[in-house]
């Protein structure tokens, strides 16, 4: 199967043409790595590296959530990371940054490839159900500053059979009307850009942020099934979520 690479060249134009992405300060593709949120992080020792994004075209040893591991087939995922730093954040707020990249990712897929994205907390995003994305955050640096480097993972041209989990999807499977790597990048970068300044902008405070998560999450009314230290479980319905970006559980009659 004949899968375009991702355009550098017209992502680093990007970076300098469309006026969100003079938010960022660099960008990088590699062909082949092993984790793009490794790669990153072993560069927050410097403090002068901020807001800088790596693209992969192939990871191979992805990571999600609870350390899972995943592999796909060259160009055809997004395995994209940022470097951000958070000055002066408190610690309790920093649980909201992978919520705001969950936002951004939403905004940039249904803008742009016109598919019903939706929010599964804390870090999955669904299409009809079924996974086309999901995140991970890490803290890289700790501090007054802290760098914290959010991992995107977008299924773009999976087909059925090279899907990871059956309940799983790609973009392409989903009738996204556009699965331009290059066009959804910059689109996500965009969305995440915006976002993240306008966060900033007030303090970290989530007055805004808080409402449009709320607004995609399909996890908010929904039963669920937390799994708690020392494998204990609980369910019950899915009420909100609080000031640290934490679920809020009502335990079943």
């Amino acid at each position: 199967m004949q899968r375009p690479p991702l355009d550098i060249e017209q992502l680093r134009r990007d970076l300098t043409t469309v006026p969100e992405l003079d938010f960022f300060t660099g960008i990088d593709v590699v062909s082949s790595t092993g984790s793009t949120n490794a790669d990153l992080s072993a560069r927050a020792a410097d403090p002068g590296v901020d807001r800088v994004v790596l693209l992969a075209e192939t990871q191979e040893r992805g990571r999600g959530r609870h350390s899972r591991s995943w592999v796909s087939p060259p160009r055809a995922q997004i395995a994209m990371s940022i470097l951000v730093r958070l000055p002066r954040i408190d610690p309790d707020a920093l649980g909201w940054l992978p919520l705001l990249t969950g936002v951004a990712v939403v905004d940039a897929l249904r803008a742009t490839a016109q598919v019903p994205a939706t929010l599964k907390w804390p870090n999955d995003v669904l299409i009809e159900g079924r996974k086309v994305a999901g995140i991970l955050a890490e803290v890289a640096a700790s501090g007054a500053s802290p760098a914290v480097v959010v991992g995107i993972g977008v299924n773009v041209g999976l087909t059925e059979a090279e899907l990871p989990v059956p309940h799983a999807t790609s973009l392409t499977l989903a009738g996204a009307t556009v699965d331009d790597r290059t066009v959804l990048v910059t689109a996500l970068l965009t969305a995440f850009a915006r976002r993240f300044t306008s966060w900033r902008a007030d303090g970290w405070a989530v007055d805004e942020l808080a409402p449009a998560y709320r607004d995609y999450c399909s996890t908010l009314g929904a039963r669920v099934r937390a799994e708690l230290p020392g494998g204990r479980a609980r369910t019950g319905i899915a009420r909100d979520i609080d000031a640290s970006g934490r679920l809020l559980v009502d335990d079943e009659p």
